[in-house]
């Protein structure tokens, strides 16, 4: 199915292209959450029609992510966990504990923005890499310690 995609998805393309889908993804997946159109003779006129509107929000969409994007970059998070003896740690730091921080820093971030493959569960320094959109991410400074008894 030839759809226009009309936000970002990831590994199909970008805002305003013109991909080839399978019928039953675009049937069940895209289109109930508006993230395609299909790709019409009328739907393709009326997206250039718009093309310039478009622009200008995405223009300021972009300029307010990068905002975000250097506020991200300029925070350290503390966290504090538990250790043994013999120096494993007990827990570890999570997505979610990365966004109740981001929270009480007045930054909202989804999960599924934090790039983190898994739990950080060693103590140490870290850097956190937070993609706002595919193009704009931003680091994040993760340092973990050991508990004080």
């Amino acid at each position: 199915m030839k759809v226009i995609l009309r936000k970002d998805v990831s590994n199909i393309g970008l805002t305003g292209e013109i991909k080839i889908v399978k019928d039953g993804y675009a049937r069940n997946y895209l289109l109930p959450r508006g993230l395609v159109e299909p790709a019409t003779e009328g739907s393709l006129r009326a997206w250039k029609n718009s093309e310039a509107r478009r622009a200008k929000r995405l223009a300021q969409e972009n300029a307010g992510l990068g905002e975000t994007a250097k506020r991200l970059s300029a925070i350290t998070l503390s966290f504090s966990r538990p250790v043994s003896e013999d120096g494993i740690m007990f827990g570890s730091v999570a997505k979610s504990d990365i966004i109740k921080n981001l929270k009480a820093a007045d930054i909202e971030i989804h999960k599924d923005m934090i790039r983190l493959a898994a739990s950080i569960k060693a103590v140490g320094n870290f850097e956190v890499e937070i993609a706002l959109k595919q193009s704009i991410t931003a680091k994040v400074k993760v340092v973990v310690s050991a508990q004080s008894k």
